[in-house]
């Protein structure tokens, strides 16, 4: 298999072979791409837990009363307020 590197790229798998990390460039790109199916898996872990919150959501807006976003940021603004007139010695 032949791979085209952009200059920069080449450059920085040069300099990780020179560093002494590396033998090859061959052992840079392996790493590199061991890296980035790691990071394809926890992607999609991320995804699949996304999709779990939002189906979450949906099942809790089906089930229970919803209220306005504006409604709830007021709320939230209020509730706020009255706990920093709570705050003793202020």
């Amino acid at each position: 298999m032949n791979v085209s590197l952009t200059n920069d790229l080449a450059e920085l798998v040069r300099r990780k072979v020179e560093s002494g990390l590396y033998a090859s460039a061959s052992e840079v790109i392996r790493d590199a791409l061991r890296l980035l199916a790691q990071q394809d898996h926890l992607n999609a872990i991320r995804e699949e837990e996304l999709r779990k919150q939002i189906a979450q959501g949906v099942r809790s807006a089906e089930e229970g009363p919803l209220i306005d976003g504006d409604e709830a940021f007021d709320r939230l603004e209020a509730r706020i307020r009255q706990l920093e007139q709570e705050r003793p010695g202020e």
